[in-house]
């Protein structure tokens, strides 16, 4: 049957999300999941034992685990979860190369141990499959050299991390941050459509109309 003008495929599959404050900075750690043998895991920021109770709570089976950047709220749970699930860990090189050093420890956070499992080939523009969900990766540098974003575009969803937040947009005084690369990433985003929902690395969801008509900085 053919579909009438400005109507959409249904998507097949219902993807569930669930989305775990963890740490001190409470960073968003975004559960994904069709196939719940193959679920993703996105930024395991702390609290690891939380987190694997989680995933046993749901009857989650990680599949993939993707780090948006590699400040450390948003890795120092990973060798915990890799440790019962040594899983791909996804994170871009040019982050991947301070990441783990002893420069990103924070009070009450120590510095994270390189994953066994780590890749870093990843790339603009490539794509993650997992258990059923697809996602383009959108390099989008600025709060971090390496950081990105996972576009889900069956779902219209997009797992921006730190480069965008309700009402604001990630820092950019931390090493390796810029403005300028910043504002360029913030506008391949406003390019994606209205309806995009927006899963950020801390605080609430938003969509990408709600920011673009009230975001001062989009």
């Amino acid at each position: 049957m053919a579909l009438r003008p400005g109507l959409r495929p249904l998507m097949l599959h219902v993807m569930n999300i669930q989305v775990l404050p963890l740490g001190l900075y409470e960073a968003n750690c975004v559960l994904l999941w069709v196939d719940p043998a193959c679920a993703w895991v996105v930024d395991p920021g702390a609290d690891g034992e939380a987190l694997l109770a989680c995933l046993a709570q749901k009857g989650l089976t990680p599949g993939a685990v993707v780090l948006t950047h590699g400040h450390f709220d948003h890795i120092s749970a990973v060798n915990a979860l890799t440790a019962r699930f040594p899983v791909p860990v996804y994170l871009h090189a040019a982050d991947a190369a301070w990441a783990f050093t002893p420069a990103n420890a924070m009070p009450g956070y120590r510095p994270t141990a390189r994953p066994g499992t780590l890749d870093t080939g990843k790339r603009e523009g490539d794509r993650l499959c997992c258990g059923g969900l697809e996602a383009r990766v959108l390099h989008t540098p600025g709060h971090t050299p390496g950081g990105w974003c996972l576009h889900f575009e069956a779902g219209a969803l997009l797992v921006a991390g730190d480069t965008l937040f309700a009402g604001s947009v990630g820092r950019t005084d931390f090493p390796g941050g810029s403005w300028e690369e910043l504002e360029a990433s913030l506008r391949r985003l406003k390019a994606l459509p209205d309806e995009t929902r927006v899963l950020c690395g801390h605080g609430p969801s938003t969509t990408l109309g709600v920011e673009k008509r009230s975001n001062p900085y989009l």
